[in-house]
């Protein structure tokens, strides 16, 4: 066997994997009824999907010599950006109290809430350059 072969061989199971998981995320996004819950079946299932459809083509790109940078920058800016939009939108969503609302973090009421301690509330910014 050659290397060629092998990397058709890798490309077709990437391509199936990641054919796979894209239709499971996107069936999630539809049949899931809370925003929670929805949110869940794209930024996870379809990570994995789009991640193995790159994967696929850097193998490709990288089997004919072309090169595959461009395929691996996407992949990582997927990877960094795909957690972080979910956290915001899961933010979102717990701010506006459209969801449940997990419980109160035990002796600080400040952890990760936009609630401001009494302490802070009280210092004043500094006007102008006075010291």
């Amino acid at each position: 066997m050659s290397w060629d072969i092998i990397a058709i061989y890798a490309t077709s199971a990437a391509l199936i994997i990641g054919a796979i998981f894209a239709m499971v995320g996107a069936i999630g996004l539809i049949k899931f009824n809370d925003t929670m819950v929805r949110m869940h079946a794209p930024t996870k299932v379809g990570t994995v999907g789009i991640g193995a459809l790159l994967l696929a083509s850097i193998i490709y790109n990288s089997v004919i010599g072309d090169g595959a940078i461009h395929s691996a920058l996407v992949m990582a800016f997927l990877f960094v950006t795909a957690p972080i939009s979910a956290n915001f939108i899961a933010k979102v969503n717990i701010h506006k109290r459209s969801c449940d609302v997990p419980p109160a973090p035990e002796g600080d009421d400040t952890w990760a809430t936009l609630n401001v301690p009494e302490a802070d509330r009280e210092i004043e910014p500094q006007k102008d350059g006075a010291a």
